[in-house]
């Protein structure tokens, strides 16, 4: 399972401490706990220590409320919760900063504030890791929770956080596809336009470390017969590791349909900031929780 590989690649990492805020969540907690049983990461839990406490007892795990890889810190509220685990991964007390039971915009407060926050002035963008069934390589999509409709700068950082993430998971030269709905340039289209601004940008070495071609549709990336079909000869055509969205909608409605169509498994980050961000929504799976854990820990190598 290429998932299931990066938890066995995140616990040859090393020590890492995980800070979560509002952890008093029974799926967060349940991924806690599995990351515990596997050696994965150390955590320190920011939130109401009576509830984190209780859901531990519901999953049977009371021996863990002694374990030293674990600390629960109690805190008032939910912005405290945000607060206390952001400044615990800005002074390296903690490697990665995970959401638990908090709405987003709560935590993006903390993680953007001038003082304390994880900012390094760098667009923050949402990077998402398939496992497809049917498909013997990762797909990565990118950016389907941050930036609503990225201008060519902001894209070009976006690609960047694509390409470190992938990098840190072990595609050494990551394909890059700026996806469109033709794989032509069209004067009206401007996601055509931007793609194949990017694919320039990429040969003169204004964007490194990967190979990108574009404008590509959907298909005529990842399937070599339908690149085929439409005459389309390129290294990225029908092989392309990262298909880089054009807007917001795009990259939501690509992303849920993976996951309730094609039944795809994934984990996910927010990149660009100081430290991976693991933003989870709070409906996703204990599963998912874990597998993005497992992908946070890698990136916190670079």
């Amino acid at each position: 399972m290429l998932l299931d590989s990066l938890i066995e690649k995140a616990t040859q990492i090393g020590p890492k401490t995980v800070a979560v805020a509002a952890a008093e969540d029974s799926e967060v907690i349940e991924a806690v706990l599995d990351a515990l049983d596997r050696n994965l990461a150390n955590f320190i839990l920011y939130g109401n220590e009576e509830e984190i406490r209780t859901i531990i007892r519901l999953k049977a795990r009371e021996e863990v409320n002694g374990n030293d890889r674990l600390k629960i810190v109690h805190t008032n509220s939910k912005a405290e919760s945000a607060e206390q685990a952001v400044k615990a991964v800005s002074n390296n007390e903690a490697n990665v900063l995970m959401k638990g039971n908090i709405s987003t915009s709560v935590i993006l407060k903390a993680v953007l504030n001038k003082e304390y926050g994880l900012r390094t002035g760098n667009v923050l963008s949402h990077t998402a890791v398939f496992e497809v069934p049917g498909f013997e390589r990762f797909v990565i999509v990118t950016d389907a929770a941050m930036n609503i409709a990225p201008d060519l700068e902001q894209k070009t950082q976006i690609i960047n956080n694509a390409v470190q993430l992938a990098k840190s998971i072990g595609i050494d030269l990551p394909r890059v596809a700026p996806i469109a709905a033709v794989e032509v340039v069209n004067p009206s289209m401007q996601a055509t336009l931007d793609a194949a601004a990017l694919t320039v940008m990429n040969k003169r070495g204004q964007i490194s470390g990967c190979i990108i071609d574009g404008p590509l549709a959907l298909d005529n990336a990842v399937s070599v017969l339908a690149a085929e079909h439409k005459g389309i000869h390129s290294e990225v055509a029908g092989k392309a590791d990262i298909l880089l969205v054009p807007a917001i909608e795009v990259g939501n409605v690509l992303y849920k349909s993976l996951i309730y169509f094609a039944h795809a498994k994934v984990g996910a980050v927010i990149s660009g900031a100081k430290a991976p961000i693991v933003l989870t929504s709070r409906a996703d799976s204990a599963e998912s929780k874990l597998y993005s854990l497992a992908l946070a820990l890698c990136a916190s190598q670079y």
